[in-house]
């Protein structure tokens, strides 16, 4: 009796720590002629969820980040993963703000997370390959790609979110080395007017995308945020907006993150998968 409860704590003890699969990878993007680092979080693989396929979040970065970014604010992704039974997914962005630069073609980023990335996950990974089990989020210029890149191709993505979104890049044309990627603003308005998360608002209808925003209230976004809370609701796109006590941190967005998630989680709960 005693060897059966030994084996039995022992095998309680081995679920405990279970955590789901880190996989750094390289995926090669033809547009820019370069691979980029990216790390894919996969839930535990066991004999009994060997079909299984699943959902993916797709989590951006901020200016001066990288890949790492998200699992040095939540260690506890890989736990995450096995139990939400989702894939996440970090790609490296330099300071790229998610879209193609019209200045510089080294900075072809729009094209690599919609076009690339997308296709080498579902390719390599067990995914559901539909938008309607694919979500997008970010923090600070990871939050407005998200929100950029979810408005600008709501085909793919069903779902998205911003974290201290930097959802309007206009009030502040001199920081985070945007003039090497949009120009000066001076001389280049239309493409700040262009790239803007502000000005993606027209591409959608109510119902188009499941939307989560939150910014902290000591944040330096904040105005901005609430711009854009009020312009979704003056086009009566349904969104849940929220603002708490927090500042641009990691302590903020390692709190927001879990909000969202559980928002995501039941997106893909509620959503028909094709």
């Amino acid at each position: 009796m005693k060897k059966y409860l030994l084996i039995l704590c022992c095998l309680i003890g081995m679920s405990s720590v279970q955590a789901g699969t880190v996989d750094t990878v390289q995926v090669y993007s033809k547009k820019m002629n370069k691979f980029i680092k990216t790390i894919v979080v996969t839930p535990t693989r066991t004999r009994a969820s060997r079909n299984s396929r699943y959902p993916v979040v797709y989590m951006l970065h901020g200016a001066y980040s990288n890949c790492k970014k998200w699992l040095e604010i939540k260690p506890t992704l890989p736990d995450m993963a096995d139990a939400k039974g989702m894939i996440f997914v970090t790609p490296d962005a330099l300071n790229s703000w998610y879209f193609d630069s019209p200045v510089d073609s080294a900075f072809r980023y729009e094209t690599f997370v919609t076009k690339e990335l997308v296709t080498y996950v579902d390719s390599a990974y067990p995914t559901i390959a539909s938008r309607t089990a694919r979500a997008i989020t970010g923090l600070s210029m990871g939050g407005h790609g998200a929100l950029y890149l979810a408005m600008r191709h709501k085909n793919l993505f069903g779902a998205c979110g911003s974290m201290s979104g930097g959802v309007d890049i206009r009030p502040f044309p001199q920081n985070w080395n945007l003039p090497d990627v949009l120009g000066e603003m001076a001389q280049n308005k239309k493409n700040w007017d262009d790239n803007t998360v502000m000005n993606q608002i027209g591409r959608i209808h109510n119902g188009d995308l499941s939307i989560i925003i939150d910014c902290g209230e000591s944040d330096f976004f904040l105005e901005v945020n609430k711009e854009l809370h009020q312009r979704l609701l003056g086009r009566g796109i349904d969104h849940d907006f929220i603002t708490r006590p927090g500042a641009h941190d990691n302590k903020y967005w390692g709190n927001s993150i879990d909000y969202q998630l559980l928002f995501f989680e039941k997106y893909f709960r509620n959503t028909t998968i094709q």
